[in-house]
């Protein structure tokens, strides 16, 4: 192929030189005839050059994608005229047939070398695939003029490169019409429109396998859009459950915000209610107390004083009474007197003695209401160790209030752990999905996946649950309990497959 390829590049190049020389010399005589005068020497050149030119331009244009074939046309033009052009430097065509001959040969090979260079450029670059078609061959056309132009038609208005191609789909659509004659008779209106759909079709260039399938394809989109169909009302689905959680979760949030901060200023509130209460309880018993103290100080001041002047009159008594013994001894008759004076002092002293039985009365009532002091003082004590309980018990509603904000964050983490929950299920259907899982195993990981959430016991999990889940009887929901608990213990875990 090598010697080949060099061969005909010389033998290419040689007939081109050849060519052009003679079509030169040929047309620039025939310049000089004509009266073209100088300009004789530049006409061959454009007329040659310019077949090259436009179908060098040709193939430039269809490298780019944007043929157009008036180039062709106007070169074929141009060819035609050179040989006309040779022929005619020879005289008239008629008068001399050998001379117009030979000078016609010369253009001729100059044409079919430059053809053959474009024909190689286009095999080599592969830049007619898409534009280039196989026309009817010139002999299909002398024999059967008529069908040539219905297939040449087709060819051209379908789309059809090759006509090889184009007389495969011819003999491929006569075979399944005697086909379809030969079962169902030579009347086709009872044949199903499926089988007919290849005839039908014929215009539009599609073989029969191609028709045939028209059906399975349709439905196999129908499905598909059934499906995207399906997996966007169920991601819907999800993302209205995603956005419903984070709702709850939001309201959740506030609402424990809010009873915390109710629980926090009642706190304050009643702790700051049961300060000032003890404070003004404590107040008021100290003062009530320190007025009685100071009272039953002043009593015992008073009494002291009158026992005081109790125990003068007492030793003035006496003094009385030993001058009247004196004088009891001077004067009998001031005796009667004098036992009248003793018996007054007497009288004296027994009033006396019930004054300081009084004053030892008051002493004790004193006593007593400094005993009740000290029981008003132990009163404001217990004021304020029932101030101390109100605050524990402020501070325990607080610490029950925390522990309702837990409980809060505890639902909030769980309604976070069943949206992750719900997204690690929507992901796994979507692997079971690509996977094409038969319903049965895809019960049975919808059970795996629930005996994981459940701590992995497959006894956790009650038969009525699964029943209830996958829709299925409890004899049903028993043996994908059973087969759930062998997958589990093959390895299986849905995030590792999600990983994947």
């Amino acid at each position: 192929m090598l010697g080949l390829t060099i061969v005909a590049a010389v033998g290419a190049v040689a007939l081109a030189g050849i060519g052009f020389s003679g079509s030169y010399t040929a047309l620039r005589d025939l310049g000089f005839t004509h009266g073209f005068g100088t300009f004789s020497y530049a006409f061959p050149i454009g007329v040659d050059a310019g077949i090259v030119a436009l179908l060098a331009m040709d193939l430039h244009l269809i490298r780019k994608g944007t043929p157009w074939p008036m180039l062709r046309l106007l070169a074929h033009g141009f060819t035609a005229a050179t040989i006309y052009f040779n022929a005619a430097s020879a005289g008239p065509p008629l008068a001399n047939p050998t001379g117009t001959a030979m000078h016609a040969v010369i253009p001729i090979m100059f044409v079919a070398v430059v053809e053959a260079v474009r024909r190689l450029v286009i095999r080599v670059t592969r830049i007619a695939a898409g534009h280039q078609r196989d026309g009817v061959p010139l002999h299909r056309w002398i024999l059967a003029p008529g069908p040539s132009f219905a297939m040449y038609r087709r060819m051209r208005l379908r789309g059809i490169d090759s006509y090889q191609q184009a007389v495969s789909l011819e003999r491929e659509h006569t075979v399944y019409e005697v086909m379809l004659e030969r079962d169902h008779g030579k009347n086709l209106k009872n044949v199903p429109a499926d089988l007919l759909l290849p005839l039908m079709m014929k215009k539009f260039g599609l073989s029969v396998e191609e028709a045939l399938a028209l059906p399975q394809e349709a439905d196999e989109r129908a499905r598909l859009r059934a499906e995207r169909a399906a997996e966007f009302e169920k991601d819907a689905a999800v993302r209205a459950e995603q956005r419903a959680a984070e709702l709850e979760i939001t309201r959740l949030r506030t609402a424990g915000r809010v009873e915390t901060a109710g629980y926090e200023v009642g706190a304050e509130t009643a702790t700051a209610r049961a300060h000032a209460t003890a404070r003004t309880l404590a107040a008021g018993r100290e003062a009530e107390a320190a007025e009685r103290l100071d009272h039953a100080s002043e009593e015992l001041a008073a009494a002291a004083t009158e026992q005081e002047a109790a125990d003068a009159r007492l030793r003035t008594a006496e003094t009385a009474k030993a001058a009247a013994e004196a004088e009891q001894a001077a004067a009998e008759t001031r005796e009667r007197t004098a036992e009248t004076e003793a018996r007054t002092a007497a009288d004296e002293r027994a009033a006396e003695e019930d004054r300081e039985a009084a004053q030892v009365a008051r002493l004790r009532t004193a006593e007593t209401a400094k005993r009740a002091a000290e029981t008003e003082e132990a009163a404001a004590e217990a004021g304020r160790r029932t101030a101390e309980a109100e605050r524990d018990t402020a501070a325990a509603k607080q610490a029950r209030a925390e522990h309702e904000q837990a409980e809060a964050e505890a639902l909030r983490r769980g309604a976070e752990a069943r949206g992750h929950a719900a997204e690690i299920e929507l992901r796994a259907v979507e692997v079971e999905d690509e996977a094409k899982l038969t319903p049965a195993a895809r019960a049975t990981r919808k059970v795996a996946r629930m005996i994981l959430a459940a701590g992995g016991n497959p006894e956790s999990v009650l038969l009525q649950t699964i029943a209830d889940a996958l829709d299925v009887s409890i004899g049903t929901a028993s043996q994908r309990r059973t087969e759930a608990t062998e997958l589990l213990a093959s390895g299986y875990r849905p995030a590792v497959q999600l990983h994947v």
